[in-house]
């Protein structure tokens, strides 16, 4: 036992080096009594591989079977040859293949020789042929749906029916089932390739040996191609023996359908679920067995016995359930009476806060729900690729419940367990937007676009061509709803983005640019730093996506600056292009507002450095001035068309945004520095001090 309990631990060594020793076999001579052991195993090899495919409930258990095939189809191959060089060297090929040459032939060459042409005939155009057939159709089947499984997961992943590990889980499990099927696919070949070496090594051997047992002068022509013959096809049944039940495994494992159990379990089930068929059955039997000629005691009992299953299928209604296992009843009661789990690991799950959350009311919930034509969760997961291309940030999944203490129609967003966004829709309606050049109008509830804050409509379906005429921007339900989480997960990104989805998007970048992440993390920043920097960059909606770009300043800058406030400025200067485009007009125009030099000197003589950072300490009546000078150049600039920023010194800008962060949230505030130089810079305004 503890010899065997020490090869385990080998199981790679001592595939390798048999693996070696196969390939030996072909060159090196084998004694008879080698060639007697190896031939067994084959046949031991084929009996467990054929007993295993049946006994598998899921065929990627047996997800190393296309290997085996290879390694066993080598190892029969290593073999023949052996056995061929033994049947012409010395006219002997050890007591397998004499036996089988005389006991089961009857020493009969010509009988041999049909019965083996037989086996190969059932091996390959029949087994082989219609095994490889199926595994092509179901490997292109296979590879065919894995994009609709991939969206399937991601729109589980994004209704928060399954987290992350299960996910991947998941993604790992289609791609394990579409390589085995293309393996099998492949792998029909090698038995095909079999079967046919095997008529060949047949031929050659019945001829080499006659030629060379001739030339020795080991008889008269008739007994030496008897003595060869019975030897050749006594080889080759032997070796075909074990290559027709690794070929019927195959054949098992790619033709298993919709299987949770055993194959013997399934057949038994399903074949007892019809009693009326084995009754049938039973009664043409016997009806087969009146016919004159026909052995009738023979059909008499064989359809007996099938009316004899009949009764006692009759009798006992959950037999096709116990056939192969339990009742699927007392599998359940099973799982009913484990007992409930108690002391802390009880209310642990209750503690789980959700980094993303939308509740509804019972009357939203057909929205989430696909069976009723609810595409709430397709919606979340075109949301989830929308943030990943805009911001380069893996949005995370989305949990969505339905909520008793909201009204029929309403929803409500949460951030890690807090509401952020409460709103309402219609469900079965339209919402029409008024985008501002409305030339009609329409029958329908006045409301708010939620996201926005635009006036709106809620109308009928049949009202939706009528109000697009009208110059209505008109959006379904769910669009409103994965709108608006949109928008929260921009806002909100730099809170939801955890340490662990830093790590995930470092994993990422180290696929491209391995060298990069090493020398930033752990040597020079920790995850915890990169985490902070890239929150920076989020919370003005900064895109995260060039990671490489982003990594390799903070390996830059990381050793002498440790401040990540002050780092992330430094990134940003190196994402100018970046964050330029994101102001751009479709003539490449900038506009900006600028403030005039005095107050700028002014406003950072009052910069200071303080426990929570760079700040711009004004006094109420300052802060006000600013703030109403600043609102009266951007009310200006936006009455002529214009979405400004605002340009300041690169150490103004960081204090300046967050003391306008509130009265202005979606004022961006730029330093010079960050501004492209190919965009085409428009001053609309200047900010003075009053």
């Amino acid at each position: 036992m503890s010899i065997l309990n020490k090869l385990l631990k080998q199981t790679d060594l001592i595939i390798g080096i048999g693996l070696i020793l196969i390939v030996a076999m072909l060159i090196i001579p084998l004694p008879s009594f080698i060639l007697d052991a190896g031939l067994v195993c084959a046949i031991a090899s084929g009996v467990i591989i054929l007993l295993s495919a049946v006994n598998v409930k899921d065929p990627l258990e047996f997800s190393v079977f296309p290997s085996l095939l290879l390694i066993t189809t080598l190892f029969r191959l290593a073999l023949s040859i052996s056995a061929t060089k033994l049947i012409l060297g010395t006219g002997q090929a050890g007591e397998v293949i004499a036996t089988f040459g005389n006991f089961v032939m009857g020493g009969d060459a010509v009988v041999g020789f049909v019965a083996f042409l037989i086996l190969v005939i059932v091996q390959f155009i029949v087994i082989t042929n219609g095994a490889g057939r199926v595994a092509e159709v179901v490997a292109r089947f296979t590879l065919d749906a894995m994009p609709g499984k991939q969206m399937a997961i991601d729109a589980d992943l994004a209704a928060g029916l399954i987290d992350e590990d299960q996910a991947r889980s998941r993604r790992k499990q289609i791609k394990r089932e579409a390589d085995f099927y293309g393996s099998m696919d492949g792998a029909s070949k090698f038995v095909k390739g079999d079967a046919i070496a095997a008529i060949l090594i047949i031929a050659i051997n019945i001829i080499g040996g006659f030629a060379v047992g001739f030339m020795r002068g080991n008889g008269d022509p008739m007994t030496i191609l008897k003595t060869y013959s019975l030897l050749s096809v006594g080889e080759g049944l032997v070796s075909q023996i074990p290559a027709l039940m690794i070929s019927t495994a195959s054949g098992l494992m790619v033709t298993r359908v919709g299987q949770d159990r055993s194959m013997g379990g399934e057949v038994a089930s399903q074949i007892f679920g019809q009693p009326r068929a084995i009754l049938i059955g039973g009664i043409a039997l016997i009806g087969l067995g009146l016919v004159p000629g026909f052995p009738t005691l023979i059909f008499m009992a064989v359809g007996g016995a099938c009316i004899g299953i009949y009764r006692f299928l009759l009798k006992t209604p959950n037999a096709a359930q116990l056939a192969g296992g339990q009742t699927s009843i007392e599998a359940k009661k099973k799982v009913l009476d484990k007992p409930a789990p108690s002391g802390p690991e009880a209310v642990l799950p209750l503690l789980t806060v959700d980094p993303l959350e939308i509740e509804v009311g019972y009357g939203l919930t057909k929205l989430a729900d696909p069976r009723q034509g609810g595409d709430l969760t397709e919606r979340i997961s075109a949301t989830r690729r929308q943030i990943a291309l805009e911001l380069g940030y893996v949005m995370p999944s989305v949990r969505i419940r339905d909520s008793v203490s909201l009204n029929s129609s309403d929803y409500a967003i949460k951030v890690r367990g807090e509401e952020v966004a409460h709103a309402t829709v219609m469900p079965g309606q339209y919402l029409a937007v008024s985008s501002g050049l409305v030339t009609g109008s329409i029958p329908g509830t006045p409301a708010k676009d939620p996201v926005f804050g635009l006036d709106a409509l809620w109308i009928d379906p049949g009202m939706k061509d009528a109000a697009e005429r009208s110059g209505y921007t008109v959006i379904e339900a769910s669009a409103v709803i994965s709108t608006h989480l949109s928008e929260i997960v921009k806002n909100y990104s730099h809170e939801i983005l955890s340490r662990q989805d830093v790590m995930a998007l470092i994993e990422n970048a180290r696929q491209t640019n391995r060298a990069v992440v090493e020398e930033l993390y752990p040597n020079i920043l920790q995850l915890g730093d990169i985490q902070k920097v890239l929150q920076h960059l989020l919370r003005e909606r900064i895109p995260i996506r060039d990671m490489v770009s982003i990594l390799e300043t903070m390996s830059d800058f990381g050793g002498r600056i440790k401040d990540p406030d002050q780092l992330g400025e430094i990134v940003r200067s190196a994402m100018s292009r970046t964050i330029t485009r994101q102001y751009l007009d479709e003539s490449n125009n900038l506009h900006c507002i600028t403030l005039d030099p005095a107050l700028e000197k002014k406003l950072a003589d009052k910069v200071q450095l303080t426990s929570a950072g760079t700040l711009l300490l004004l006094d109420p009546v300052e802060l006000n001035e600013l703030t109403k000078s600043i609102q009266s150049e951007v009310d200006s600039a936006t009455a002529r068309g214009s979405h400004p920023v605002l340009l300041s010194g690169t150490t103004l800008r960081l204090p300046l945004r967050r003391v306008l962060e509130k009265p202005f949230p979606n004022l961006s505030v730029l330093a010079y520095n960050e501004v492209a130089s190919q965009a085409d810079v428009q001053f609309v305004g200047q900010v003075r001090a009053a």
